[in-house]
């Protein structure tokens, strides 16, 4: 056939013009060899001829896999169409790559070498290609052969790790220099410690310096806890983690967020002792920093730090039973536990403040590269006392961790030497949940009284130590104090737009009136004073020197919230994450820690922090109770209780679905006390809660006492009711646990809670609950027919035959078919017992005027009934009714019916019938 074109006038045969035809072009390709037409489109000027080539050398390979001469001369050419000018066709070359490579790995045999010699210079060379797009997928190309062990050892160590170094050298292309980076971290747990700590591992701590680009220190920053992981504790403390220190610190604030964000991955490669001594106080630097987005990766990561302080010791679940209770905590642990905290104290306490304002300026600043962090915030650490004042002496301030450490133990613990009518309002005004979870009121009432009670009365575990705390006299405000404090709030008011500067204002205010009544009640509060004699836990020594400031009103971590030495009020100077958070026990995780992580639950953290700060706790608090151990939930009780009462329904699904596991944490007695009051508020929240209670129904009812239990037996039936009818899967849902439930509760509990339930779901309108509700009701029988007295599964049975069986619904009649199906699949009832109380309704079905009755009720006794060994050996009366009935449905007027009668298809039973002969979805 001939297209013909160009036709004139006159028409004749001479002026004709016949072009070719497409499909002569066709055939010609068609003769040509599989070599020859790579050949002929390789050669080609238009680019899309080339790619298509790039495109086909797979199937190329295929047609030649038989000769290796041709094999090799295919890959050979592959190696002059990498040299192509044109990058769209270098990067479809590249994504044939992992494929050829995959190949040639199958056919080994008969080319051998191929990649090694062929392939792999072509991608090594590509990683430094100028077109991007080519970079992208050779690097993306590498990645991908080396997961699937495509590069022999010896090739990575000789190929692919010296290109890379190279392209980390001072003088490569910033770009470049960059991704080489990103995919030395990412080949970094694909090679292996070996060689990750000979060849990778050196150029890495030399990129982590990068003075020049911030771009390289953040990717280092980001992938150092992949690198960590691979190389091991050992060299991970001795190389890595002096860089860690200086990435954490670095000027640009999207490293010191990136370091925020590995930092569980890093402490898991860390021994115990460096996590607690150095990574802890490296970690609220972070939480304090002056970037906001700092601050918020680092209270998403606070959670899962802590959890890798978990031991047996502590956790006694994770990795064992645990061996002490927490009455067995010996003293000497606990005072350890105790000079560690105040230790760690001064250090979280004096960490720079927070001020929402300079995290702005910062985060301009280095948009336009001016300033560094330490310029920017400046004014802000100048307002603090510790930036005012000179350092003190090495004596001093060990002192002041002992004054601390002394101050938090004396208004922690119960006072033992004062009566019961002195204690409690003392107790009661230490431990007001207002006070101790909201930001300190500006407006102060100063009761010398109390102010006496909580500097003065010892504690009754004082005894076991005595550090050497000094006792500010009568006047010990003095008017250079009064004078600083008036200087911090003049530095402070350019920023009081800022929550958290105010907050500080309004303290230092309030600090500032009270040190006014100290100065005029000196003789009466002289008076007052409990004598030195009377202390025998705290040698008092006053001439101890130490910072001034630091004894009354302290800048705590994040800068927002302020200390109160002895002469503050306990209800509003002293902050409640020096002294009103609860202690742990033993010496599990650094109190700091604690102390911050308790904070993300405060109303202000979602102003100045994050508004998902709350959600974030959530997540992560079974993690630290795990951690903690139950011994000291009682440090986390307060925080669970706010976060499931908190406003946003994102907070409560998040604690909804992991309470199973919290109860596997704490154990039966807490999970009673705390968790089930939650729970119970849990199953009345909205549905999107409802859900997360309902997907571990089971796993958290089966840890309570049996007459708790029972108790959830009355609320089941308010899971058929949603917010929206539409939800199904909640439904589905609820019938997936039930199936759970039934070995939790006793046979009349079944029948007379759970059976109006899955009845119920057996008629759902949708036909994805009522699948797994006949697999319900078949558990169901097979437990009331097990039980002692058999007449709850009767009366089961008897009810299925009623309620479905004789359904007038068509519907309800092919759902007791089902529901028969499933039960002779599962075996829930002996066939001989089968036969006696469900076969004879099943049967009478044959009749059923609706063909998709009849169908199932075919498919039914010819591909389940039949099978059973009882219908094949016995000869009985009720194999011959199964076979009159069969005969009875061969012969029926519909044609699908007469199939399934007829015939054994090799069909699924229940699971494909669902889509088969079931009724509309809705």
């Amino acid at each position: 056939m001939s297209l013909i074109v160009g036709l004139d006038d006159c028409s004749s045969e001479s002026d004709v013009i016949v072009a070719p035809s497409a499909l002569d072009f066709v055939s010609q390709d068609d003769m040509l060899t599989p070599l020859g037409r790579l050949d002929k489109y390789a050669a080609s000027e238009n680019v899309f001829n080339r790619q298509m080539v790039a495109r086909s050398l797979l199937d190329t390979l295929r047609e030649v896999c038989d000769d290796e001469r041709e094999c090799v001369a295919v890959l050979e050419r592959i190696s002059r169409l990498a040299d192509d000018s044109e990058p769209t066709v270098r990067a479809e070359l590249m994504e044939q790559v992992p494929h050829i490579a995959l190949f040639c790995q199958e056919n080994r045999p008969a080319i051998p070498y191929a990649f090694s010699k062929y392939l792999l210079p072509i991608v090594v060379r590509y990683l430094a290609d100028q077109n991007n797009q080519v970079r992208k997928t050779s690097q993306a190309a590498l990645l991908a052969l080396l997961e699937q062990e495509l590069i022999e050892r010896f090739d990575v160590e000789t190929k692919v790790c010296p290109v890379l170094v190279d392209l980390t050298a001072p003088d490569s292309n910033d770009d470049v220099k960059t991704e080489a980076v990103a995919i030395m971290c990412k080949m970094a747990p694909m090679v292996g410690k070996d060689i990750t700590e000979r060849l990778i591992l050196p150029r890495f701590c030399e990129m982590c310096c990068d003075c020049r680009m911030f771009h390289v220190r953040k990717v280092c920053a980001a992938n150092f806890g992949d690198i960590c992981s691979v190389v091991g504790q050992q060299a991970t403390e001795e190389m890595l983690l002096p860089r860690f220190f200086q990435l954490c610190s670095d000027n640009v604030w999207g490293v010191r967020k990136a370091c925020a964000e590995c930092f569980m991955a890093v402490s898991c490669a860390t021994c115990q002792e460096i996590r607690r001594t150095k990574l802890s106080a490296l970690f609220i630097n972070l939480i304090s920093d002056p970037s906001r987005w700092v601050r918020q990766a680092a209270f998403q990561s606070l959670g899962p730090f802590i959890s890798t302080f978990a031991n047996p010791s502590s956790s006694g679940q994770y990795f064992k039973e645990e061996n002490k209770s927490s009455e067995d905590t010996s003293v000497e642990d606990k005072n350890s536990s105790e000079r560690t905290r105040g230790a760690d104290a001064p250090e979280d306490i004096e960490a720079r403040p927070t001020g929402g304002d300079s995290s702005v300026h910062l985060e301009e600043a280095l948009a336009d590269g001016a300033e560094t962090p330490s310029q920017l915030s400046a004014p802000a650490e100048s307002s603090s006392p510790h930036r005012s004042s000179p350092e003190p002496p090495p004596d001093a301030a060990g002192s002041e961790e002992e004054q601390e450490a002394c101050a938090c133990r004396l208004a922690s613990q119960p006072e033992a030497d004062t009566g019961a009518q002195d204690s409690a309002p003392l107790d009661q005004e230490q431990y007001n949940s207002f006070h101790f979870w909201r930001t300190p009121l500006p407006e102060i009432d100063l009761d010398v009284e109390l102010e006496q009670g909580s500097g003065s009365e010892p504690s009754p575990q004082g005894l076991d130590v005595e550090p050497e705390v000094p006792a500010p006299g009568p006047a010990s405000i003095t008017m250079a104090t009064r004078k600083e404090l008036e200087e911090m709030i003049e530095n402070l008011e350019p920023h009081i737009d800022d929550p958290d500067v105010k907050a500080q204002v309004d303290v230092l205010a309030a600090a500032l009136r009270a040190s006014s009544l100290d100065a005029g009640d000196e003789a009466s509060e002289a008076a007052r004073r409990v004598p030195q004699d009377e202390l025998p836990s705290c040698r008092l020594d006053h001439d101890a020197s130490g910072p001034l400031i630091s004894e009354e009103v302290r800048v705590p971590r994040g800068g927002h919230m302020f200390s109160g030495g002895r002469g503050a009020h306990p209800g509003h100077l002293v902050p409640p994450f020096c002294i009103k958070s609860p202690r742990v026990i033993s010496d599990v995780v650094p109190q700091a820690l604690l102390d911050q992580y308790l904070s993300m639950t405060d109303p202000s953290r979602a102003q100045t922090v994050d508004t998902e700060i709350a959600k974030h706790c959530a997540y992560s608090l079974p993690g630290v109770a795990l951690t903690l151990g139950r011994q000291n939930w009682h440090c986390l009780r307060e925080t669970y209780e706010t976060l499931a009462s908190d406003m946003q329904w994102k907070v409560r699904r998040t604690l909804a679905f992991s309470i199973h596991e919290l109860a596997v944490i704490l154990g039966d007695q807490l999970t009673a006390a705390d968790l089930v009051p939650i729970f119970n508020g849990f199953l009345k929240d909205l549905d999107e809660v409802r859900i997360g209670v309902l997907k571990h129904l089971h796993d958290f009812l089966k840890l309570l006492h049996i007459d708790k239990r029972r108790e959830y037996l009355y609320q089941l039936q308010e899971f058929l009711v949603t917010d929206n009818s539409r939800n199904w899967r909640f439904r589905a849902e609820l019938a997936e646990q039930l199936i759970l439930l039934l070995e939790l509760y006793s046979p009349r509990d079944v029948y007379d809670y759970l059976r109006p339930i899955a009845l119920n779901l057996c008629a759902d309108k949708v036909s994805s609950v009522r699948w797994i509700s006949y697999k319900l009701v078949s558990e169901m029988v097979r437990k009331l027919h097990r039980a002692a007295p058999p007449t709850f599964g009767a009366d089961l049975i008897q009810e299925l035959v009623e309620s479905f069986g004789r359904c007038p619904r068509w519907s309800g009649r092919q759902a007791f078919v089902f529901v028969c199906q499933t039960v002779i699949e599962d075996d829930c009832l002996p066939m001989d017992q089968f036969a006696v109380q469900l076969m004879p309704h099943l049967l009478t079905l044959a009749n059923d005027r609706v063909p998709n009755v009849r169908v199932l009720l075919a498919k039914t006794l010819r591909q389940t009934l039949l099978e059973k060994e009882h219908f094949l050996t016995s000869a009985s009366c009720h194999q011959e009714a199964v076979e009159q009935t069969i005969m009875a449905l061969q012969m029926d007027r519909d044609s699908d019916v007469k199939y399934f009668a007829s015939t054994h298809p090799a069909s699924t039973r229940i699971s494909e019938d669902a889509l088969s002969t079931a009724s509309s979805t809705y």
